[in-house]
């Protein structure tokens, strides 16, 4: 049985940009760095990855002796971060702030809330109440 997600990805190539993003102004603790190929942050239980497809998409790599294979995309992802209801002024107010446009803000039929923006990348990014 499948318990949770354990961790999902994103892609970028300016992985600076990104940290600024997602560790600066989203808050989530940096857990390691490869310059130029990843940064990984910690989320809660899981992690959240950023990788940059120019060095991952080739040739797989080797840790620990055993092959992880070459895995990459093109085009914008989405990822979506749970956030309390009670908070979604104050990250509208943050975000906007930081110049980042919200792109749409849904109230879900069932009473959820979701604002959606883009990283530097373009990677469709939505903060949401999980209900």
């Amino acid at each position: 049985m499948i318990t949770h997600v354990l961790e999902s990805c994103l892609y970028a190539t300016d992985l600076d940009a990104a940290e600024r993003f997602y560790g600066e102004l989203l808050g989530l603790d940096r857990y390691s760095a490869v310059p130029g190929r990843h940064i990984f942050f910690r989320c809660g239980s899981g992690m959240f990855l950023v990788f940059n497809a120019e060095r991952t998409g080739g040739e797989p790599s080797r840790v620990n002796g055993a092959i992880v294979p070459a895995h990459g995309s093109t085009g914008p992802g989405h990822v979506a971060f749970a956030i309390p209801d009670a908070e979604i002024p104050e990250w509208r107010a943050r975000l906007e702030a930081a110049g980042v446009a919200i792109e749409s803000e849904v109230a879900w039929p069932r009473g959820g809330r979701s604002l959606y923006v883009r990283d530097p990348a373009g990677n469709c990014v939505e903060l949401a109440s999980p209900k």
